[in-house]
């Protein structure tokens, strides 16, 4: 019974003799204090920065007059720019039989719209259309193709026409005048005011 006690205990001896010898002690760091410091978290944090800085760092500085820039900046306009189109030449137009039918853009023609077809200008480019005979004029969106009859260099919507008394002629001498963004946008809102007052007169 002893001897199986011993040999008990001596076992339990050697274990803890060897954990002791591979486990890092306090000997260590009490043996090179220089190490002690080197393990401080300040300076873990010092060598190696979070990962977010890098990112921080690439960021724009604050600009103080952003807005003033802002203010200053041009309008945005979209489309195509045919402010320095002109043209002469035979308009004609186009109405019910086309009504709902698609259009070169991809659009549904509305014959109550104020649009046309043109053979070369840009689709979304906008004109200005003066009746020659009685110097009516109409703003209208390119969104179509044609005319295809010879002769003739624009077929206006039913409404343009009727805004430029052509209705009953059919076909009317005209003068086209492309417009840029800019100038399209203030024309379309001086035209809607026009109209507005003609119909409450």
């Amino acid at each position: 019974m002893n001897a199986r006690f011993i040999r008990h205990v001596g076992s339990l001896l050697a274990v803890g003799v060897l954990a002791g010898c591979a486990a890092p002690g306090s000997g260590d760091v009490a043996a090179n204090p220089q190490k002690a410091d080197s393990l401080s978290t300040s300076s873990a944090r010092s060598t190696a920065p979070l990962a977010f800085d890098s990112h921080l760092s690439a960021l724009p500085a604050d600009k103080p007059n952003q807005a003033q820039s802002l203010s200053s900046a041009e309008p945005i306009t979209t489309g195509p720019d045919a402010g320095s189109f002109e043209q002469k030449g035979k308009a004609s137009w186009y109405g019910r039989m086309f009504h709902g039918r698609k259009t070169a853009s991809g659009e549904k023609f509305n014959m109550n719209a104020m649009t046309a077809a043109h053979r070369t200008l840009p689709l979304a480019s906008w004109v200005r259309v003066t009746n020659e005979s009685n110097h009516k004029t109409v703003v209208v969106k390119i969104n179509d193709r044609g005319p295809y009859v010879r002769g003739r260099v624009i077929d206006l919507s039913y409404a343009a026409a009727a805004v430029l008394g052509m209705r009953g002629a059919g076909t009317q001498k005209v003068k086209i005048e492309g417009l840029t963004q800019q100038e399209a946008r203030a024309a379309r809102e001086e035209q809607a005011q026009a109209l507005a007052d003609d119909s409450v007169n």
